[in-house]
């Protein structure tokens, strides 16, 4: 199974960038054909579940994923979710642990350990690849500033 780590770095401080990259819905739209499914009533603690649903039509894969971890950042502690992905098609876990940043912003480091069942693992700097690509995009996507209008009370953070 490849790991695959992403570090990026925000304006945004910790509270907003974790509000953003913890919204589990709002990942499914960063993703394409991608939609998500929350299975549990909120607000997100451990034990939530949902569940990643990709494809078209009646060709889709189920990314069922469970929270083990749930610490948001606090008093300039470090925030940390750790997903376990309960799939038949993906395995492995995902953390997204958000930091202090310099100047009041975030540094967010993004973890997963991804399986796809099937592939032999001579494929695994090519899946390997393709989860940075797409989590990369994914967590530029989650943390970009809102258009005009959409998030007045973050006005302010400029990424």
């Amino acid at each position: 199974m490849p790991v695959i780590r992403i570090v990026h770095r925000t304006r945004r401080p910790p509270s907003r960038a974790w509000a953003r990259l913890t919204d589990w819905e709002r990942h499914g739209a960063q993703v394409p054909l991608t939609r998500t499914i929350i299975e549990t009533a909120g607000p997100t603690r451990v034990g939530t579940r949902f569940t990643a649903r990709t494809g078209v039509g009646g060709i889709t894969f189920d990314d069922p994923m469970e929270v083990t971890v749930w610490r948001p950042p606090e008093g300039g502690s470090p925030g940390l979710v750790r997903l376990v992905k309960h799939g038949r098609v993906v395995t492995g876990w995902a953390e997204i642990e958000v930091r202090p940043g310099p100047d009041g912003g975030s540094e967010v480091h993004w973890r997963e350990d991804l399986a796809v069942r099937g592939l032999p693992r001579a494929l695994d700097p090519l899946v390997a690849a393709a989860g940075r690509a797409l989590f990369g995009r994914a967590l530029r996507a989650l943390l970009r500033p809102a258009p005009p209008g959409r998030e007045p009370q973050e006005a302010a953070d400029r990424d």
